[in-house]
């Protein structure tokens, strides 16, 4: 007799990217896929003294259980660190901390979203938070959106033809899978529609501190008036993804709303991780690690676009983004990405298609390109053989 799973499980599907890394861990193979930081950067010296400092010092705390919020020196660190940085009003109280900001994206879904629930998103937007909200039962509601971010003309009219929407995600910084940023006009106006229609944002922000290029702007939390913004971040871009860390930020009623699901979820993120981060912090600069970072993300951005421009069909169109992990390619309307993808993963070369981004419209001309995690002979070799793939599709 078969097991009788529950419906939700019916409705999610493996994430293209986690099974494109996985044929893309062989060595051979120049990826493109997958959101991954460089490897090379991580701080594996400091953390070996980092760590031997705290089993020695600390050791029975660090590997014990502790609290749902967090560890509260870090929480403050966070919340000091996002009113530099965002021009947020947080302290320790209103962070807690979540095992990678992919688990603040799910508790999302648990506290808001009902069956039937509309989210409305951008067009595209990141299929890991789709798949952790459809895990609910929600409909997506896609908003139409350009370079400055959503449209938000299309936005008001959407919320009043929907009155079962329950939240608003947006990715404003350096966005998976466009890399493009929001403007500070449309950061302002969503946070009044926000307020307006008592209607909660969720404000995704992984990439933040990885800007290169252009200006700095506020975070929409900044405009809030009404405590409907809600923050996630997380260490796996400008830190190590391996110790799965991230927070969510916002008002502390909401935040105790949080805690209790996350106590049903997994108790506590891990308590050694977060000392080490901790300590790591209190005696080292996470900023000039971060230049270190940007500084290889632009060189490498700046190849990749090089690449492009020297090996892509001319009528091929592509993203400039000033921060992030991601260009985003746009075909012309007659190619169809699919077979593209086949043909150069039989080239062993990868990367996402675009069709995956789009919760409910149907696109198969666009796709996505990572340029932080290969080496700049791969990133040439792998944009060389693509461009060969895209000219025998040209008209």
């Amino acid at each position: 007799m078969p097991l009788k799973f529950a419906n939700r499980v019916n409705e999610i599907q493996s994430s293209e990217v986690r099974e494109l890394l996985k044929l893309t861990e062989q060595p051979d193979f120049i990826s493109f896929a997958g959101g991954l930081p460089a490897p090379e950067l991580f701080p594996i010296e400091e953390i070996q003294q980092v760590n031997e400092w705290l089993l020695k010092e600390d050791g029975q705390a660090a590997l014990q259980y502790s609290t749902t919020e967090g560890f509260e020196p870090l929480r403050a660190w966070i919340a000091q660190r996002m009113n530099q940085k965002l021009q947020t009003n947080f302290d320790a109280d209103n962070i807690l901390i979540t095992s990678g900001s992919q688990q603040a994206i799910d508790l999302t879904g648990k506290i808001f979203l009902d069956e039937g629930d509309v989210v409305f998103c951008e067009s595209p937007t990141y299929l890991a938070a789709l798949n952790a909200f459809r895990a609910y039962g929600c409909q997506f509601v896609e908003i139409a959106t350009d370079e400055n971010g959503m449209d938000m003309e299309d936005l008001e009219a959407k919320i009043k033809q929907y009155p079962q929407a329950k939240l608003i995600y947006v990715i404003p910084e350096f966005q998976n899978p466009t890399g493009l940023s929001w403007n500070l006009e449309r950061r302002q106006q969503l946070a009044k529609l926000s307020e307006q229609y008592q209607l909660p944002v969720l404000e995704d922000n992984p990439y933040g501190e990885l800007r290169f290029e252009g200006e700095d702007l506020p975070s929409i939390r900044h405009f809030d008036q009404s405590g409907t913004i809600i923050c996630t971040g997380t260490f796996s871009k400008i830190f190590c993804p391996g110790y799965r860390i991230g927070w969510i930020a916002g008002d502390k009623e909401i935040l105790k709303k949080y805690t209790i699901m996350k106590q049903g979820t997994d108790l506590h993120s891990n308590t050694k991780a977060q000392r080490e981060i901790a300590l790591y912090l209190e005696h080292f600069s996470i900023d000039k690690h971060i230049a270190t970072i940007r500084n290889l993300y632009l060189h490498r951005r700046n190849l990749m676009l090089a690449a492009i421009e020297q090996y892509f069909p001319k009528e091929v169109q592509y993203t400039r983004p000033e921060g992030g992990l991601f260009v985003w390619v746009t075909l012309p309307e007659y190619m169809d990405v699919r077979p593209i993808a086949q043909e150069c993963l039989a080239e062993k070369v990868a990367f996402v298609s675009g069709e995956t981004f789009y919760p409910t419209s149907e696109n198969h001309h666009t796709f996505r390109l990572n340029f932080s995690s290969m080496p700049d002979e791969r990133i040439k070799i792998g944009i060389e053989k693509l461009g060969r793939v895209l000219y025998n599709y040209t008209k």
